[in-house]
């Protein structure tokens, strides 16, 4: 069974609120869940929050709401714990809540990469044809070995181009842009939740590097969908005009 879990932090720290947050005529997280409704692989969908008012709202538009502790603060703790109560998954699905219109397409092609059985964390990419995006360090890179397993993450433009000025690296590498949805077996995320902080996760403050220091491999797949996240006020302005 393929469990979808949406992750929906209230006190963000750069846009308080941000899961009910209004875009068009509907709250960010609504629109989350009704665009990850229509993968055709997930067969249960839950939001995992962490207040009681966004948990209302998000009863209001039909969803399955857990609501999980305050003192979680990571999506993949969040998920872990709600992923316990739901022992008949074969595979977990993190969907990230502030993706109000990530392609169900998204979600579907990291949770088939589970047809593998070497497989145990999967995860996405796009090739990053943006000069801006290629130096902006909110835009994650991710490299991979021939097999298709994440070398590394960075914040920074990896790898870097040698002989060549930074205005002409695009063309002379082919760079790639991680999209942020994960799927996992649930014994892989029990374990790798229980891991602690490491010196790589601190240093470009992501997640995934603490998985790969310990030993961890992560399965990176291609699409070719786009995804945006709001993050910032100034994100949310991108999505004002938008049905």
């Amino acid at each position: 069974m393929i469990i979808g879990i949406i992750p929906a932090r209230f006190a963000s720290t750069r846009l308080m609120g941000k899961p009910l947050a209004t875009i068009g005529d509907k709250p960010m997280i609504q629109h989350t869940y009704e665009s990850a409704k229509k993968s055709k692989l997930i067969e249960k969908l839950i939001l995992a929050v962490d207040d009681a008012k966004v948990a209302s709202v998000a009863r209001g538009f039909g969803a399955d709401v857990i609501e999980t502790p305050k003192e979680i603060t990571s999506g993949s703790d969040r998920i872990a714990y709600v992923s316990k109560i739901y022992k008949e998954a074969d595979i977990i699905a993190n969907i990230q809540g502030d993706e109000p219109y990530i392609h169900p397409e998204q979600i579907d092609l990291a949770a088939s990469c589970f047809n593998n059985p070497d497989v145990n964390i999967a995860t996405l990419a796009i090739k990053l044809t943006s000069e801006e995006e290629l130096f902006n360090p909110n835009i994650i890179r991710v490299v991979f070995d021939i097999h298709k397993k994440a070398l590394y993450f960075s914040r920074n433009p990896i790898p870097f181009v040698r002989n060549f000025e930074k205005k002409d690296w695009s063309s002379q590498h082919q760079y790639f842009k991680h999209i942020g949805i994960y799927a996992y077996r649930p014994n892989t995320l029990q374990q790798i939740t229980r891991l602690d902080t490491s010196p790589l996760e601190q240093a470009e403050s992501l997640e995934q590097l603490r998985w790969l220091e310990n030993g961890f491999k992560i399965h990176v797949e291609f699409t070719g969908f786009e995804s945006i996240a709001v993050d910032t006020p100034e994100d949310l302005l991108k999505f004002l005009n938008k049905p």
